[in-house]
């Protein structure tokens, strides 16, 4: 009878968490700070940096903590454009031109919506935070986003 319950306690313990999804801090976190009238907001971002990366993103992820988000490097400088398909978490997706000027934010994305998101010009990347992220910080087109990937780092 014990072993029949340990049995089940651990089949219960691999369920729940694979229905956790992924843990969020699946690669390697980098430093990134938006620079707003309110001051430095820090935050620990994914880069995703490759095709793939950038097809999966924050697909089928149930939590992402207050303090990070996920950095899509494009490195293109055109307009981009955006989805939430298989997405769980409601977004704000801040997109960014090559020197880390805030170009635009799209607030409060809709999950599992296959809308598109349109940067409204050219961008050079995106950062995905949880919804609200931005009016917290007072985040503002021609706001600066410091980190590596940007020339104005």
């Amino acid at each position: 009878m014990i072993l029949r319950r340990s049995f089940l306690i651990v089949c219960l313990l691999v369920f729940v968490a694979a229905l956790s999804g992924p843990p969020a801090c699946a690669q390697e976190l980098e430093k990134l700070e938006f620079v707003t009238r309110s001051g430095v907001h820090p935050f620990s971002v994914e880069v995703m940096r490759t095709p793939d990366q950038q097809a999966k993103g924050l697909m089928f992820r149930r939590f992402l903590p207050d303090d990070r988000g996920m950095l899509f490097a494009f490195r293109r400088n055109e307009p981009i454009f955006m989805w939430m398909k298989n997405t769980y978490i409601p977004l704000d997706m801040v997109f960014i031109d090559r020197k880390g000027a805030v170009v635009s934010i799209a607030t409060d994305t809709e999950p599992f919506s296959e809308r598109t998101i349109p940067s409204g010009g050219p961008a050079w990347a995106v950062v995905e935070l949880n919804a609200g992220a931005a009016a917290k910080m007072g985040l503002a087109a021609g706001d600066t986003v410091r980190h590596a990937e940007f020339d104005g780092k």
